[in-house]
C-alpha cells in the first residue's frame, strides 16, 4: 500500500498535526516505510500460536513491599547548600 500526497495531508488532518506544505513529501516516505514494516508482519507464520488477548493472564512476580530510605542520604544531601541532619534547609516562607 502505497499513500499519496493528498491522503497524507487527511491523516495529518484527523490527527490534528499541523504539516507545512514542505513536510508532505518527508511524511509520505516516512508514512509508507511504517506501512511496509506491517505488510511484512502478515507474511509471519503465526500457526499454531495462540492468540494473546492481553497480560492479565501473566502471573507476575511480586517483590516485597519494604520502605526504606535507600541508604544513600549523604549522597543525596551532599549538593544541598544548606542541611540540618539528614534534611534540607530552606527559607522560611510563612511568617
Amino acid at each position: 500500500m502505497s499513500l499519496d500526497p493528498a491522503t497524507v495531508r487527511r491523516i495529518a488532518k484527523l490527527a490534528r498535526i499541523g504539516v507545512a506544505e514542505g513536510d508532505v513529501a518527508r511524511l509520505q516516505g516516512e508514512l509508507n516505510g511504517i506501512l511496509g514494516w506491517i505488510e511484512q508482519l502478515s507474511e509471519v507464520n503465526v500457526d499454531g500460536v495462540e492468540p494473546l488477548t492481553g497480560g492479565a493472564q501473566i502471573a507476575l512476580r511480586l517483590r516485597a513491599d519494604a520502605v526504606t530510605d535507600g541508604h544513600i542520604a549523604d549522597a543525596v544531601l551532599s549538593n544541598a547548600p544548606d542541611r540540618v541532619g539528614d534534611f534540607y534547609t530552606v527559607p522560611k516562607v510563612v511568617e
